[in-house]
């Protein structure tokens, strides 16, 4: 909440608030979302939207802000220095993973931004899209030397590799719908990590890698 305009003096209503808003982005991106729908949404009024966060793009800009620093938080900066390259991947991958578990607004949330190609996905892509391609792939790359991953491409494993967590949950909403059951049910959910985690280990690991 580092976007509202003056200390909350009820950080309880500018949760609310906060928690309704990455709600309606994530449903009706940014021209879309409405205050009066984000206010009542939150057992708010207006005033106390405005008077936390400024205006609809202040807290939009909220919004993101608070996400990525989870993202930051549980993804980027949770891996330790000291493990092999083969554990720092599938770390990544996996605390990824989970952090979508729990942040299904996120892929949608940025996949509005991107549509709406306005200078808040140009800092999102800068401040944290980047560091975690570059990561993955820095990981992959240190994986080779150290004979533990087959010889591939690393930027493209990277891309490949977030793509394939990222896609899960943007499409959830709608896929569910064809197929007739839901994909962001638990046990939907823990088979998809399951499935995932086994193709990345038998595409990734060198013969001699895969038992250790």
């Amino acid at each position: 909440m580092s976007r509202g305009r003056r200390k909350a003096e009820d950080p309880a209503t500018a949760r609310r608030i906060l928690a309704a808003a990455e709600r309606q982005f994530a449903a009706q991106g940014l021209a879309g979302a409405r205050t009066e729908e984000i206010a009542s949404a939150a057992h708010a009024n207006k005033a106390m939207l405005y008077y936390y966060f400024g205006d609809k793009r202040g807290l939009h800009r909220a919004v993101l802000e608070n996400i990525l620093r989870q993202f930051r938080t549980r993804v980027l900066a949770s891996i330790e220095r000291d493990a092999t390259p083969r554990e720092k991947f599938f770390r990544y991958v996996t605390r990824y993973f989970d952090f979508l578990v729990t942040h299904p607004n996120y892929p949608r949330l940025l996949q509005r931004a991107a549509m709406e190609a306005n200078v808040q996905f140009d800092w999102m892509a800068r401040e944290f899209f980047r560091p975690l391609q570059h990561q993955l792939a820095r990981t992959v790359e240190d994986g080779i030397g150290a004979r533990e991953f087959r010889k591939v491409d690393p930027n493209q494993t990277a891309f490949i590799t977030l793509g394939m967590v990222t896609s899960y949950f943007a499409a959830a909403p709608v896929v569910s719908r064809a197929i007739g059951h839901d994909l962001l049910a638990p046990q939907a959910v823990a088979a998809r990590k399951r499935a995932l985690l086994d193709f990345l280990h038998h595409a990734m690991l060198r013969k001699g890698a895969r038992s250790r």
